[in-house]
């Protein structure tokens, strides 16, 4: 019989019971150890729970980034909606728009410095307009000048700087000389000095341009609404520049010389003939009057009706024509040692600038045959013949569209 209460638990070990989670572990640690693995063991074990604990913060910061990703798809839709539809916020007194960017924007930590002062463009390159001039400037030539490249340099045309200083170049661009000072006017057209009791409507029509572009320009210093065009009130001396006004140009060049007459030609220089006898006639065609073909210097136009050939001193210059020498000796007017020939026909040709000349006054010369020699007399700034053709119909003509290719 059985004198053990029925209530009372038994003490005795249920074989039956599984061991609790520690205690399966210290029996496989133990039993590992009999065998002895239990160093091996427990750092196996190790291992694989470091690999639990990173696979959960992996999988914990996955979740943090999606959550991440999530508010900043929302912030970036908040700010679009904002710039689309700006309004301004009474409490900060931004819009919508700027509110939106100063969301996403990193707040400034610096100093705050007074914009008070003159604010620099964001373009790092500063152009200063170019103004017009108005007024008139004085140039000095210089070595190697020419009336050509100072008008080039101002962007003005040649005839400008003969109309602006006709008391010093004489409407000659042979007469340039280093040194001197010229006026160089602001635009196209003509420095003139006022007479007087001149009406300025007569200063117009004689320059080509209406009274109105003389006194609207600016560098007269002229009140478009007082001024009285018929007595503007000028004082003697005045200077005026006619913007877009002309006037003819005086010829400097050797004028026409007739076999009659050749002493027509007396005033322009020393090498003028006196009476000339019946000669050679041309046959109205053209060679080339030297040995070069190339243009070095000016081409023909209304300051420099010829054409410059270019060569070495010394090469040989041909008569372009028959005919009979009317001019031969020094020019006066800028040209040097200069051979003019009377064809006969009503042409005439020049040869300027030579270096010298082997025919005299009233003898007859043929097509190709040599006058003289290519140089750099008179007013010259290197080598070259200035040659023209002058013909009784159409006057000084341009060389090259009647020499034989």
């Amino acid at each position: 019989m059985n004198d053990s209460p029925k209530n009372t638990p038994s003490t005795e070990e249920n074989p039956t019971d599984a061991p609790a989670p520690e205690g399966r572990a210290s029996l496989l640690l133990d039993r590992l150890s009999r065998l002895g693995l239990g160093e091996q063991a427990v750092r196996a074990l190790t291992t694989v729970l470091v690999i639990a604990v990173l696979a959960v913060v992996l999988w914990g910061m996955r979740g943090f980034s999606t959550r991440l990703s999530e508010q900043a798809a929302l912030d970036l839709q908040a700010t679009a909606q904002a710039i689309a539809a700006p309004t301004v916020s009474a409490a900060t007194g931004l819009t919508s728009e700027e509110a939106a960017l100063a969301a996403v924007m990193p707040a400034f930590g610096g100093q705050v410095v007074s914009d008070s002062g003159v604010r620099r463009a964001a373009n790092p390159e500063t152009v200063i307009p170019s103004r017009p001039r108005v007024e008139v400037t004085i140039y000095v030539v210089q070595a190697g000048d020419s009336l050509f490249s100072i008008a080039e340099q101002y962007g003005l045309q040649p005839e400008t700087l003969l109309w602006g200083n006709q008391e010093t170049l004489q409407d000659n661009y042979n007469f340039l000389r280093v040194g001197q000072e010229l006026n160089i006017l602001p635009t196209d057209g003509v420095y003139y000095e006022y007479n007087a009791g001149e009406s300025l409507r007569t200063i117009a029509r004689f320059f080509g341009v209406a009274p109105e572009a003389i006194v609207e320009y600016p560098g007269n210093r002229l009140d478009p609404y007082e001024t009285n065009l018929d007595s503007p009130g000028l004082q003697d001396g005045a200077w005026l520049i006619v913007p877009g006004g002309e006037r003819e140009l005086v010829d400097w060049g050797p004028p026409r010389i007739s076999r009659d007459n050749p002493a027509v030609a007396a005033y322009y220089g020393p090498g003028a003939c006196g009476a000339v006898y019946d000669g050679p006639i041309g046959n109205g065609t053209f060679v080339w009057p030297t040995t070069s073909r190339q243009i070095s210097g000016y081409s023909y136009s209304d300051i420099h009706p010829g054409i410059d050939i270019g060569g070495s001193e010394g090469n040989a210059i041909y008569a372009t024509d028959a005919g009979v020498v009317v001019y031969a000796g020094w020019s006066n007017t800028g040209y040097g040692n200069l051979v003019v020939i009377d064809h006969g026909n009503g042409w005439q040709s020049a040869y300027a600038h030579l270096f010298s000349y082997s025919v005299s006054c009233g003898q007859g010369v043929f097509q190709g045959g040599q006058i003289g020699g290519l140089g750099n007399s008179g007013n010259s700034t290197g080598a070259h013949l200035h040659f023209e053709l002058l013909s009784e119909l159409y006057g000084k003509v341009n060389p090259i569209n009647f020499l034989i290719p």
